[in-house]
């Protein structure tokens, strides 16, 4: 039943953020939103859409931040 749950709250989260992140392949944001569910799972955090939303949007900043510059064309 908790995986029912966390799919229903996980979807409408990982689009909005597909919506937000459009560099990033919607399958790494979906695994981005998985981990987070089974974080606050792990820790015994209740799993509200804007808690996972607000700790996946950092996620994906610091990916998104972390890749290197293109490089200039020689």
């Amino acid at each position: 039943m908790l995986a029912l749950a966390t799919r229903f709250l996980r979807e409408p989260v990982s689009l909005r953020l597909a919506e937000e992140f459009l560099t990033v392949p919607v399958d790494t944001i979906d695994r981005c939103v998985a981990d987070v569910c089974a974080c606050a799972d792990h820790l015994g955090i209740e799993a509200t859409a804007d808690i996972i939303e607000r700790i996946a949007r950092e996620h994906l900043l610091a990916i998104v931040n972390s890749a290197p510059p293109p490089r200039a064309g020689r």
